[in-house]
This record gives structure tokens, sequence and C-alpha cells, in this order.
């Protein structure tokens, strides 16, 4: 009687199968990967311009003078960076009481002077210091 050694292995067709499965799953782990970089980053921009308007909602607030109506711009270093400010003075919306006794706030602020759509903008209202 003859015996056939059977040697055991895998077949090209089935190494070819796994490395295109392999393929595939590495992909995508690296598009996720890639994608949470660049969240973190937009979040942590956004949490630098947030904190910069912030401060300029405060540096109002403490001001002692009643702030002017119209806009004025400014910038702000942060985190090794420098941020541009936008500060829009308006009188608030409603009764004529309102318009003597608050000013409406709007602080834009932006990772590049030339961006055109600001990371953050907060909107806020001053009241008229007390003398």
């Amino acid at each position: 009687m003859i015996v056939k050694n059977r040697q055991s292995g895998f077949t090209l067709l089935e190494v070819l199968v796994a490395l295109g499965i392999l393929a595939i799953a590495l992909g995508a782990i690296i598009q996720s990967i890639s994608q949470a970089t660049s969240n973190i980053g937009y979040l942590r921009d956004k949490t630098y311009a947030h904190w910069v308007a912030m401060n300029r909602v405060v540096e109002i607030q403490v001001d002692k003078t009643w702030p002017d109506i119209g806009s004025d711009e400014g910038s702000e270093i942060m985190a090794n960076h420098e941020w541009f400010w936008k500060e829009t003075v308006s009188e608030p919306p409603g009764a004529e009481e309102l318009a003597q006794a608050a000013r409406r706030v709007e602080i834009e602020v932006r990772r590049d002077r030339k961006s055109k759509k600001p990371l953050v903008t907060i909107m806020t209202f001053v009241g008229k210091p007390l003398k």
C-alpha cells in the first residue's frame, strides 16, 4: 500500500483573500485615525477661539466706560498663535428704554486675518455702568 504525504498549509488563493481583507481593514483604520486627528485640531482651534472671545467679553464688562456703537478689530496671542477678533456694538432690538440701558455686543474670532468664516461668534448684552 502506498501512502501519499499530504502537506498542510494555505493555498495561494487563500493567502490572497486574507491579504485583501487585511488591506481593506487597515485602510478603514487609517482613514478613521486621520479623521479623528483632523477633528482634534478643529476642536482645539474652536476652544482657543472661544477663550479669546470670552476674554474680550470680560474686558468689556469690567471696563467702566459705556461701549460706543460701531465696530472694532484687534488680535490676541493665545497658545503661541495670533487670533483675530472683530467686535460689533449696536443697540439692542426692542423698546427704547432697553436701548438706553444696554448694548448688544457681537464678537467674532478668526484663526487667520483673511478668513471669511469665523471659528466662534459670541453675542452678549452689556449693561450701562453704574455711576
